[in-house]
């Protein structure tokens, strides 16, 4: 057991390090040798878990979508809302993320590695969250789900890319609070829009909720949900 959780943790700073590195030189200009002197690990540890560079490249692709998760909310919307401002607020921060990210779309990875999956697995997701708002009588009556996702994943990776470009993501938040206040009312029914929080804080505070509930105690999910209703009042 100790041997599978030594395994476990060498694998996960293997992953760390490369996304760190992938971020900063991209596909083409990272090697085996920057991965290993990042992550502090001998060229055998990498290869038992990774055979290759591309290998690699995928595993730090795939490990994109987890971050996305968000605590369950009664209008779905706000769900979907919430997704996106935590995947932000991570994407500031976390150097796995920012990798997986910038190999999302780099265009030079080779043909093995499949840049595209994250775009095709965060539509699959967030299609489930709005078919559900659609079954909650949240949708305009002429949205289509699978078209919605699509135009929504697109203009986020947009966004991002602009934000690092300009900013380094510091003003990621508040493009994301304007790129919903655009959106929602073409996909909300009208009685929502003023409730559904879109404030520049959201990723904050909802991350605060996650950290909360994690953390357990008595209580500490409920304490936890009320700061998520501080910042619309």
């Amino acid at each position: 057991m100790a041997r599978q959780e030594r395994a476990i943790r060498t694998r996960r700073v293997i992953l760390e390090a490369a996304g760190a590195v992938f971020d900063e030189h991209g596909y083409t200009a990272t090697t085996i040798s920057m991965v290993l002197e990042r992550a502090a690990v001998t060229k055998g540890a990498l290869y038992f878990h990774f055979p290759s560079k591309e290998s690699l490249a995928q595993a730090v692709l795939d490990e994109q979508i987890p971050f996305g998760t968000v605590p369950s909310q009664p209008c779905k919307l706000q769900e979907l809302v919430d997704m996106t401002f935590v995947f932000g607020q991570r994407l500031r921060r976390n150097s796995l993320l920012k990798g997986s990210v910038r190999l999302a779309v780099d265009q030079n990875a080779p043909a093995g590695v499949d840049h595209s999956g994250p775009y095709r697995q965060w539509a699959d997701r967030l299609v489930g969250v709005l078919e559900q708002a659609r079954a909650q009588g949240e949708l305009l009556p002429t949205v289509q789900p699978r078209r919605t996702v699509e135009l929504l994943v697109g203009a986020f990776a947009g966004v991002q890319l602009m934000s690092r470009a300009l900013t380094d993501r510091e003003d990621l938040s508040e493009r994301l609070s304007v790129l919903w206040g655009h959106l929602l009312p073409g996909i909300a029914v009208p009685g929502l829009l003023t409730g559904i929080d879109r404030e520049p804080d959201r990723g904050t505070r909802v991350l605060a909720v996650l950290d909360k509930a994690d953390g357990g105690g008595a209580g500490a999910g409920e304490a936890a949900e009320e700061q998520l209703t501080a910042g619309r009042r």
